[in-house]
């Protein structure tokens, strides 16, 4: 049907105004009829299957894991977002913070940088003052007012990508602070300020 439209607007020599407008309408009505199939298959594909964003978890002091759904059909989804919440607690006191919901998208902008959907192995999310105080008398690389404190930190690793990798990935977004830490194999991502040690 195109191509008989196209073949009939370029037949009339005689009239070179009404052939250029026939083959005006015969480039529209093409461009029309191809848009048409598209739009109703990415219209069908959206109804299909709506954008999700999801993570997944080992926690490596407990053994537990999640794979949550944490935004769907625009929003947060506050089961997803409970689970992640559960599974980074503080291991030591079994006390939960909510995490950050921005940490939580850095780490999927991370996840998808990286192109993967693996769990993210976790040495550290959530941890409580008392916590944190007794982690900060064994080593001075812990801080007195670390954002572990208040959910928006956490250290990870992923098995089989390499450390430095990891560490790009996270550099490249400029989504909050990035800590590289290859004598004890992770990295520390948090949502604090733009910033890298």
């Amino acid at each position: 049907m195109i191509r008989k439209l196209l073949e009939q607007a370029y037949l009339s020599e005689t009239e070179p105004v009404q052939s250029r407008r026939r083959l005006i309408q015969a480039g529209l009505g093409a461009c029309a009829m191809l848009a048409l199939p598209m739009t109703a298959t990415t219209a069908h594909a959206a109804i299909k299957k709506p954008y999700e964003k999801k993570l997944s978890f080992l926690n490596l002091h407990t053994g537990e894991r999640t794979r949550a759904t944490f935004w769907a059909n625009g929003r947060y989804v506050p089961e997803g977002l409970r689970a992640i919440n559960h599974v980074l607690r503080d291991h030591r006191t079994n006390e939960r913070m909510t995490i950050d919901p921005y940490l939580v998208d850095f780490l999927h902008q991370l996840q998808y940088r990286l192109r993967t959907n693996q769990e993210f192995h976790v040495i550290s999310a959530y941890r409580s003052h008392a916590t944190n105080a007794k982690l900060a008398q064994l080593s001075d690389g812990v801080a007195k007012n670390s954002l572990h404190t208040q959910g928006k930190a956490i250290d990870i690793r992923l098995p089989g990508r390499k450390l430095a990798d990891l560490r790009s990935a996270a550099l490249s977004l400029q989504m909050g602070g990035v800590g590289y830490y290859p004598s004890s194999n992770f990295i520390h991502l948090d949502s604090g300020r733009v910033r890298f040690w």
